[in-house]
């Protein structure tokens, strides 16, 4: 009896902690919901607040970008170490660091405050980053912080939940929220971990969808493949995979350039590197007559409704966000790769007046953006939901692992994962009561 008794107290015990472990998960993927919402509309804001300021001071940028970009740097190194780039590397690091101590380093309430507010900054300036890659880190961070105030396990899938949260949040898209998680984050599948991730898609969609409706990121279209656009297909994703794998094989590289460049004038100097490159965003970024300031939003939408773009948006879109990028500051490159994507379609749909100028696109935009990520199904998922276009998933599809395998020639390398590299060997500063909470 006494055996019986014991084990029905402990069978008690555990149904008590999965509860309380559920209650604090979803009320942590409410959070994320939330705050993505909250900082979509502060992005939004920072962005028209900029295009408003260029309109006024057209070479403002020349001064704005060099100052915010050292004061953004500055601010990272100083006070929010970690906050750097994306964000997704910082989760994969987290992920597959051994120890609480080592995730919790990267993804506290306090790293994702300073990834705000540096992200803010720089688009303040024009900047060419995204909300959605510091998006995701920004949710990893609350999930991880809530299970600690709440003293459960550490769980790896927690950073592996909150970013699927995160992608779906930022951009609406549930389904590209889970792939996400299993291709690029965990690069496998657990079984353990879908639950937490499936979980906390739905949750964080349902708070976005209560605050902003059901929309569609880069509005319903009316996209239908025709033979024309099958025979450029090839085309469409060698270019974009091409350019793709352009992009992160610079940008790999720029992580040890300080030491190389200019007999090492920006070693160990990462404010001076970064207003060095916000020089150079300001300038591209002034060429295009304004137009690859800011995340590219508004071109890719213009492109994928047929609109013309600027000759010379693709390169200079290109430059100003690999600058960005490889300046270190904060902020994100899943919305400028997509307007990348979209100049590399524009210019193809010069080329092609046969085809319809939206599926070009679309297919170069899924391509490219393949070969950034180097994950195929991320992809053309994330893509077919922006555009509400299920019609065009097996041209996606085909596009996107035609893309990935381009881009594998020039960057073997997936982005991510390299940039993540730079986390991995970072210390973990986090105070003794937080490295091992218990049960």
């Amino acid at each position: 009896m006494p055996d019986q008794h014991h084990r029905t107290r402990l069978r008690l015990r555990l149904a008590g902690l999965r509860s309380r472990r559920e209650l604090v998960f979803w009320v942590g993927s409410a959070l994320v919901g939330l705050a993505a919402v909250l900082f979509a509309q502060a992005s939004d804001l920072a962005q028209h607040l900029a295009a408003q300021l260029r309109q006024q001071l057209p070479l403002a940028p020349l001064l704005l970008l060099p100052a915010a970009f050292a004061l953004a740097a500055a601010m990272t190194v100083r006070f929010f170490p970690g906050a750097q780039g994306s964000g997704i590397p910082q989760v994969i690091a987290a992920r597959t660091s051994e120890g609480w101590g080592s995730r919790f380093s990267l993804l506290t309430l306090k790293v994702a405050t300073g990834k705000i507010l540096a992200t803010l900054l720089v688009m303040l300036a024009g900047a060419s980053v995204g909300r959605e890659g510091p998006t995701v880190q920004i949710a990893a961070a609350i999930l991880l912080t809530v299970a600690l105030r709440a003293r459960l396990p550490a769980q790896p899938g927690l950073p592996l939940a909150g970013g699927a949260a995160g992608v779906a949040a930022a951009f609406n898209t549930p389904l590209a929220g889970i792939v996400f998680a299993i291709e690029e984050l965990a690069r496998s599948y657990e079984q353990k971990a879908s639950g937490l991730v499936l979980t906390a898609v739905i949750i964080a969609g349902l708070c976005s969808l209560a605050l902003q409706g059901n929309y569609v990121y880069f509005g319903r279209h009316h996209l239908e493949p025709h033979l024309h656009e099958f025979l450029a297909l090839p085309l469409a994703a060698i270019l974009g995979g091409l350019v793709g794998g352009l992009f992160s094989r610079v940008v790999l590289w720029s992580g040890g350039a300080p030491a190389r460049l200019f007999g090492g004038a920006f070693r160990g100097r990462p404010v001076l590197w970064a207003a060095a490159w916000g020089l150079v965003v300001a300038v591209a970024g002034l060429l295009s007559g304004g137009e690859a300031f800011g995340t590219g939003y508004a071109q890719s939408r213009a492109a994928i409704e047929g609109g013309d773009l600027p000759l010379l948006y693709m390169p200079l879109k290109l430059v100003t966000t690999i600058g960005s990028a490889a300046s270190g500051v904060p902020g994100g490159i899943f919305a400028p790769s997509l307007s990348i994507g979209a100049g590399v379609g524009d210019l193809l749909a010069r080329l092609l007046p046969a085809c319809d100028r939206g599926v070009l696109v679309v297919m170069a935009i899924a391509a490219c953006f393949a070969g950034v990520v180097q994950a195929p199904i991320t992809a053309f998922v994330i893509v077919m939901e922006m555009v509400d276009g299920h019609a065009l998933l097996i041209p996606l599809m085909a596009a996107a692992v035609l893309g990935a395998r381009t881009a594998r020639l020039i960057c073997p390398e997936p982005l991510y994962h390299g940039l993540s590299r730079r986390f991995l060997t970072r210390p973990a500063p986090v105070p003794a009561p937080m490295e091992q909470p218990s049960p």
